[in-house]
């Protein structure tokens, strides 16, 4: 069986497409970046760090554990979470006509051996030139408070951009699907 570490309903409702049983588990890890850590350096730890949080808690069990973790990196600088809308307003109007890279970190785990294995997946978003009306509507739609860079891809925050690049669309919502079908075959899961 697969657990999630992961209390993201965006994560859940991708792992479900997969098809597979799945548990959720909450990581409580420590997000706080590392004094000169890069953005992608930082997903993949935080990732990790999420994936063997739960994995610890089943030592003996033959589960893996999935750990997933997203960073907003403009110009090499992590974008948290903005926790209030004035906050938010000052991260769009920062990426509006611009780019940004979203770092998404994937680990899986067995709980039994400890073996892990760790992508980032990256995909580069660019936004629309966006006033301050249209911010100011699109935070009061939203409120995405809890997201890195004050955007949810899967929701209204669609109209915010011009387009994307990179390999798995589902990593902007934050759980590269195709990269974990291809980790959970080297751990002998085979989908379909």
């Amino acid at each position: 069986m697969l657990i999630l570490a992961s209390t993201s309903p965006y994560r859940r409702a991708l792992l479900e497409r997969l098809q597979q049983p799945f548990a959720v588990e909450s990581p409580e890890v420590d997000e706080t970046p590392l004094a000169g850590e890069m953005p992608s350096a930082l997903a993949a730890r935080l990732a990790e760090a999420k994936a063997r949080a739960v994995a610890s808690r089943h030592p003996d069990s033959t589960q893996l554990v999935i750990g997933s973790d997203q960073v907003a990196d403009r110009d090499g600088t992590a974008l948290g979470k903005p926790c209030d809308l004035g906050t938010a307003a000052t991260q769009l109007a920062s990426l509006s006509g611009r780019s940004l890279l979203l770092h998404t970190g994937l680990c899986v785990v067995d709980c039994q051996s400890g073996r892990s294995r760790t992508i980032v997946d990256s995909h580069e978003v660019r936004f629309r030139r966006l006033d301050e009306a249209a911010i100011h509507r699109y935070l009061q739609i939203e409120q995405p408070l809890d997201a890195a860079g004050s955007f949810y891809a899967e929701g209204f925050g669609i109209v915010l951009f011009e387009c994307f690049h990179g390999r798995d669309p589902n990593s902007i919502v934050g759980l590269p699907l195709m990269a974990l079908v291809d980790l959970l075959a080297e751990f002998g899961v085979r989908l379909p």
